[in-house]
């Protein structure tokens, strides 16, 4: 018999070997997707002080669906002018171990049109 593939395993140790590498600073946060089937989360941690500085999801946004790719640039959107609210312009781009494709993708694009730079 074939053992099935947890996926969602194989993210956090992709996620894991991402993040040992990647570290969010005062001068320059990091961005932090998170994408489960109904929702989209994106928050700026500031990891040396452990804080977070600015968040967005799809439950703070009211939106038709917010399991698709429209829902992702809204939630780009909303993170980036919370960030740049908060005075960051610069930021690094932590995508959870998701590939950089669909939502993932849109939110960044989003967040980038709005001001955040990486």
């Amino acid at each position: 018999m074939i053992a099935k593939i947890d996926k969602n395993k194989v993210r956090l140790k992709r996620h894991a070997r991402v993040r040992s590498k990647l570290s969010g600073t005062a001068e320059r946060p990091r961005l932090n997707v998170y994408r489960s089937n109904k929702h989209i989360y994106a928050q700026v941690i500031d990891d040396i002080n452990g804080v977070t500085l600015a968040q967005a999801s799809t439950q703070n946004i009211s939106l038709e669906s917010t399991s698709n790719v429209e829902a992702a640039k809204a939630v780009g959107a909303a993170v980036a002018k919370a960030a740049v609210e908060k005075g960051v312009k610069a930021v690094v781009f932590d995508r959870g171990g998701y590939l950089f494709h669909g939502r993932v993708k849109a939110l960044a694009d989003a967040a980038r049109e709005n001001g955040l730079e990486f």
